[in-house]
């Protein structure tokens, strides 16, 4: 559940339901998600009410401090007669993996719960000490279906054009009176807060030069050597940069889809935001998609975002690609499970879209499901 401050609504988060019903199990939580997401409004809604819990806060140096040296007595007199523990923001703790390991092999009747806003510790340190101790999750910006939820159908569908341009933070739908200013001060904690701090990178410049022109270059695919020439970075740093960027839940990467042809592409990416409000804070646009140039690219991009979302929250293994050729014949989106493709093209102009199937892909995949989403039924898609 999401509370907005300013309008005294409550938003149900799908997540909800799927961490409650696993809080009996003997396992570790871990709760990823980028700052502002809704992780601490999640937990709160989860053990608000009960008096046994422990709330503890990576970011604040008394936390970090008292995981140093940690003890399995030092753990029961911090926790007394509360059986619950929950320590928000814990990439920030030294070997937190192994902390928490400590806790749950000695404490039997203790709920450990933990929240990342980037992956870097939590992902490379955790899973180890772990394995098989864990279960994880990850939160994301207000989906399309938990809107859908919260206020109808109707009513987020005619939402899609502000939802372009601002995103889906909660806090921007709770208060679309500071929505500028709001993304702004996001994108900056974005760069400014994990990965500056977790890498010691000193030249912040070069890391938004990089976000700017990805940016950019939403729904086209990108080159290492191109973005490294418009920042002054060598390809490694930028692909470095470009995986930090990605473990801090800003953007994620899609690879080509690639098995039958010699002409498709096979080492390809793209790159998509998580959220394309950030994206436009980088680039300082927010015009109404009337007046923009780019409103194909912003659908797609909140069209994969979204259904990224979908596919983590139903706990789908679906894997997720784009399609194209040599010879520039595409399509947007290719998603494989259990052994079946389905391929999708994304249009904002209902008008302007072709319905049929490039002839190429359907010879070398037949049988392949193939849909055109507008926003006349993004509901196809996106529920």
């Amino acid at each position: 559940m999401y509370i907005c401050p300013k309008m005294r609504l409550m938003i149900a988060r799908l997540l909800e339901n799927v961490i409650r019903d696993k809080l009996s199990m003997r396992k570790v939580i871990l709760l990823y998600g980028a700052r502002q997401v809704g992780k601490s409004s999640l937990l709160q809604t989860l053990f608000g009410q009960q008096t046994d819990v422990l709330w503890l806060n990576g970011d604040e140096s008394e936390t970090q401090l008292l995981f140093e040296n940690l003890t399995v007595a030092k753990v029961k007199t911090l926790l007394g007669k509360k059986r619950n523990l929950v320590i928000d923001e814990a990439q920030n703790i030294l070997n937190i993996g192994q902390k928490l390991k400590l806790i749950h092999d000695n404490m039997a009747d203790v709920k450990v719960v933990a929240t990342g806003s980037s992956s870097f510790d939590l992902a490379n340190k955790i899973n180890e000490p772990l394995t098989g101790r864990k279960l994880e999750y990850w939160l994301y910006p207000l989906s399309f279906a938990e809107m859908v939820n919260h206020h109808g159908y109707l009513d987020e569908s005619k939402m899609l054009t502000h939802r372009l341009v601002y995103g889906s933070y909660p806090e921007i739908v709770c208060d679309m009176e500071h929505e500028r200013e709001l993304l702004g001060n996001l994108a900056s904690s974005y760069l400014y807060k994990d990965i500056l701090m977790w890498e010691n990178l000193k030249k912040s410049e070069r890391i938004l030069k990089l976000l700017q022109a990805i940016a950019f270059q939403i729904g086209s695919q990108v080159s290492y050597t191109e973005l490294g020439r418009m920042c002054g970075l060598d390809n490694k740093t930028v692909e470095k940069y470009i995986a930090l960027l990605e473990q801090a839940f800003i953007l994620f990467r899609l690879p080509s889809f690639s098995r039958n042809l010699r002409s498709e592409l096979k080492f390809s990416r793209k790159i998509y935001f998580y959220d394309n409000g950030i994206r436009n804070a980088l680039i300082s646009n927010f015009n109404d998609v009337d007046l923009r140039n780019d409103v194909g690219a912003l659908w797609e991009n909140y069209l994969i975002s979204e259904r990224v979302k979908k596919l983590q929250y139903e706990g789908s293994y679906a894997k997720s690609y784009f399609w194209r050729t040599k010879e520039q014949t595409e399509i947007d989106y290719v998603e494989e499970q259990d052994g079946q493709l389905m391929a999708f093209e994304f249009k904002w102009n209902e008008k302007k879209s072709n319905q049929q199937m490039p002839d190429s892909f359907a010879r070398a995949y037949p049988n392949v499901a193939y849909k055109v989403i507008t926003p006349q039924n993004v509901e196809d898609f996106l529920l």
